[in-house]
């Protein structure tokens, strides 16, 4: 049986006798419930070489349940699986940093903008400028929270579900909400994005939201780092055509960057 230990704690070894799981499966589990580890840390977890971990983690990869980078491993949300907010909070903090300065620097001359759930949107918006007049839509309580606090922006939280795992606020109502508007430029985040399917989420719900968003805003920019890529989930709701730039890290790799800017994808690589 594949253990789920909590983020922070190290999972319990089965006792001597007891008939666990396969190996792959205790990877696996290891994976989803720290949110990343590194490869030397999986082998000490499990009592096995770093090699036998990196055998494993090919074939969770060729299944599409994990990725790897830079000697990392991380979870691929699926539909029956996906991150909390805060286990995103612990993968790749400083270019997620870089990308939400980046995407700041995009605003041009938008007023009204729409902030996306989750933690590469929640970066964004605490990257806004604070000397200027912003109207800010946003599916995100804690974007929400973190605008609220400025006086120079009006913050317009839309109603509906809210999903405990990223805060974010789903279902019929927020999306009719989100159509009334008209938005100068929408944020935009995605569990996936590939030249294929474009980008990709595991909830049906969030997918309806996040196109409702794309629908009413006039200039729309994905942001998301650079293990996004490659990655296809559960539902699609937009295409690569459908933003003016895609801003990731450079540690996205020159050969699939140039794969995407050969599919039409702006690529722009902080």
């Amino acid at each position: 049986m594949a253990f789920d230990a909590p983020a922070g704690t190290e999972p319990t070894m089965p006792e001597r006798g007891v008939r666990h799981a396969p190996r792959i499966e205790e990877l696996l589990a290891l994976v989803r419930s720290r949110g990343r580890i590194e490869v030397s840390e999986s082998a000490r977890l499990l009592s096995v070489s770093q090699e036998t971990v990196r055998r494993e983690l090919r074939k969770l990869e060729a299944q599409g349940l994990v990725r790897r980078s830079y000697g990392l491993a991380f979870p691929v949300e699926t539909s029956s699986f996906e991150t909390a907010l805060s286990e995103r909070r612990q993968s790749f903090p400083e270019e997620k940093a870089r990308i939400a300065a980046e995407a700041a620097r995009h605003l041009g001359e938008a007023q009204t903008i729409f902030v996306d759930e989750g933690f590469q949107p929640l970066l964004a918006a605490r990257a806004l400028p604070r000397d200027r007049e912003l109207t800010v839509l946003t599916s995100s309580l804690p974007v929400a929270t973190e605008l609220s606090a400025r006086p120079n922006v009006q913050v317009i939280m839309i109603g509906g579900r809210v999903r405990g795992k990223t805060l974010g606020v789903v279902d019929g109502s927020a999306v009719d909400m989100i159509r009334t508007f008209r938005l100068d430029l929408g944020l935009i985040g995605a569990n996936g994005v590939t030249i294929e399917d474009g980008l990709t989420t595991p909830d049906p719900a969030v997918a309806r939201v996040k196109a409702a968003a794309i629908e009413v805003s006039r200039r729309r920019i994905f942001i998301g780092a650079h293990h996004k890529f490659g990655v296809t989930s559960f539902v699609r709701f937009a295409g690569l055509e459908d933003f003016e730039a895609m801003i990731t890290g450079t540690q996205l790799s020159s050969v699939r960057a140039r794969a995407f800017h050969a599919a039409g994808a702006n690529i722009v690589q902080v």
